[in-house]
């Protein structure tokens, strides 16, 4: 086990960002564009691959007024955003600037085109000023710049192994449910407290706004009124599940506060965390036990996302789940064995969940998969655990780790664009 190795993969994969990862990642793209051109654009060019035309569609763009879309993503990059603060790229967007930003869509050129390409994750902004131009690329991950050019002329070309994508980042094929255990248990506090504070305190902040005003379906706020009018419990499931959807309710609706991410994704990040959180609050558990726990979620959560790709039509929440399952097994104390089975369990329980894109029904489907978390972790404890060759279940936890990843990869490509051409009229 190599503490530095996981220490540099958690603080690729934990990072702040402002809304959906999505349409924030396009609207990176436009601010990076009109920071090469270096002038106030009169028309964008808005090249996306069909995952990211799936995960913005329906989402509000924060700080947007409300508005939805790839075109007020990219605009708000171009016009109002600042490159250097990535995933927080519009997170200072003034009232002055958006009027400035509902003006440019209402007088300008803006065209979406839809890149044929097999990378799940791609965007391209070409802004224009006249004769002159700036395009910027990115692929696979939400910042990662691979093409840049000005005039036409390449300024920057990084090749990318678009088949079989390796990102120059650590190497996430070191990590194991058994070595992720090992490190949560053994780790010093000081390597990995920082950064989880930072998860504690953000994903915190959101979800109590979620749980305070109205957002979305309000799924997280709905569960506590029926816990208080007794028509569901007030419990340990209840409360974690009712946590974890808040905080989805309130991104998915646009609310500015950050998220601390997790494998590109804030719902992945409140998943892997918030229930977690309430758990240790709720049993009073040490702030040592938190933190250790909350490394187990993250990383396991890392793992398995990282089978499955960084878009897929296999539902993120769904790994984080697992992780979940796997996390409340861990500050329980419980067994190797037992924090594997739990995660084994949910796995081959809900794995069939879909990505449909970024809405308020993510907040449904997470609590959804908190609820199987802690049915997974009861059946393991009570030496209960889904068997070899019982559908997509491997031989040890691992081996079906594997098989998710196949499913998503390979299984799942007709259903992405299936739900693509359902969420674009096609049929």
């Amino acid at each position: 086990m190599d503490v530095k190795k996981i220490v540099k993969i958690l603080s690729e994969e934990i990072v702040p960002a402002e809304g959906c990862t999505e349409p924030i990642a396009i609207a990176y793209v436009g601010a990076k564009a009109v920071e090469i051109l270096g002038k106030t654009p009169t028309k964008l060019d808005i090249y996306v691959s069909g995952n990211m035309i799936k995960n913005v569609k329906s989402v509000n763009v924060p700080n947007g007024g409300g508005m939805v879309g790839i075109e007020v993503s990219a605009v708000m990059g171009a016009i109002a955003g600042n490159a250097d603060a990535e995933l927080m790229v519009i997170s200072s967007v003034t009232p002055e600037q958006l009027e400035d930003v509902k003006e440019f869509i209402e007088n300008k050129e803006i065209n979406i085109i839809h890149e044929k390409t097999d990378v799940k994750l791609y965007a391209r902004v070409i802004a224009y000023n006249g004769d002159e131009s700036a395009s910027v690329e990115i692929k696979h991950l939400h910042t990662n710049i691979t093409k840049i050019e000005k005039n036409g002329e390449t300024l920057i070309n990084r090749a990318c192994n678009d088949t079989n994508f390796v990102s120059t980042e650590e190497d996430r094929s070191i990590l194991t449910i058994e070595g992720i255990y090992n490190f949560a248990k053994t780790v010093e506090l000081s390597e990995i407290e920082d950064v989880f504070k930072m998860v504690v305190d953000y994903n915190s902040a959101i979800a109590k706004e979620g749980l305070s005003e109205k957002y979305g379906v309000n799924m997280g706020s709905m569960i506590r009124e029926n816990m208080e009018k007794g028509i569901y419990g007030d419990d340990q499931k209840n409360r974690s599940a009712s946590l974890a959807a808040a905080g989805s309710d309130a991104r998915m609706a646009g609310c500015p506060l950050p998220v601390m991410t997790t494998s590109g994704s804030g719902n992945q990040g409140m998943t892997a965390s918030l229930p977690i959180i309430q758990y240790c609050n709720d049993n009073d558990l040490s702030y040592e036990q938190m933190i250790r726990g909350l490394a187990f979620s993250h990383l396991a959560c890392i793992h398995i996302k990282t089978n499955v790709g960084r878009l897929s039509a296999y539902c993120g929440a769904i790994c984080a789940s697992a992780a979940v399952s796997g996390a409340l097994a861990f500050v329980m104390e419980e067994s190797l064995e037992v924090v594997a089975d739990s995660i084994t369990n949910t796995l081959g329980n809900v794995s069939g969940m879909i990505c449909d894109g970024a809405k308020a029904s993510c907040a449904m489907k997470i609590a959804s998969g908190v609820y199987a978390a802690f049915d997974s972790l009861h059946l393991s404890k009570a030496k209960k655990v889904l068997s070899n060759g019982e559908g997509i279940v491997g031989k040890d936890i691992e081996k079906t780790i594997k098989n998710i990843g196949i499913l998503s990869q390979i299984g799942m490509n007709g259903t992405d664009e299936t739900i693509l051409g359902i969420m674009t009229n096609k049929y």
